[in-house]
């Protein structure tokens, strides 16, 4: 069983920036890879960004490269999502999920854990 819990949403105006975290317990946190996804109202939620479990492979959607960074902390159990250049597009619930598995992949059916989400809004 693995527990996660995002933390970092709110509110910015387009152009800024928000870190996401996620911290994890209940497994070894190195030992599986993770994965960024968002849900914006009426929509299918999508992917947005996966690292494997060293932090070495990293894999981002179209729409968010070269705004979005993913990172990973094994020491302190951490992911974290570093948002910048926001746009009103952007605006969603942000959910963290791991994947069993040391490598990352863009799909959610891979993913067996979720947490509960955080909400980012980003206002034009």
């Amino acid at each position: 069983q693995v527990q996660l819990v995002e933390s970092g949403g709110g509110l910015v105006q387009a152009g800024g920036s928000l870190r996401l975290s996620c911290a994890a317990s209940g497994r070894t946190f190195s030992s599986y890879a993770m994965g960024w996804f968002r849900q914006a109202p009426g929509q299918e939620r999508e992917f947005v960004a996966a690292i494997g479990w060293s932090g070495g492979n990293t894999y981002y959607a179209d729409s968010v490269k070269g705004r979005f960074t993913i990172s990973r902390d094994n020491a302190k159990n951490t992911a974290y999502l570093q948002m910048n250049s926001l746009k009103p597009e952007d605006t969603a619930t942000y959910y963290c999920a791991t994947k069993r598995g040391l490598n990352p992949v863009p799909h959610e059916n891979y993913y067996d854990y979720w947490g509960q989400g955080t909400q980012v809004t980003v206002s034009s």
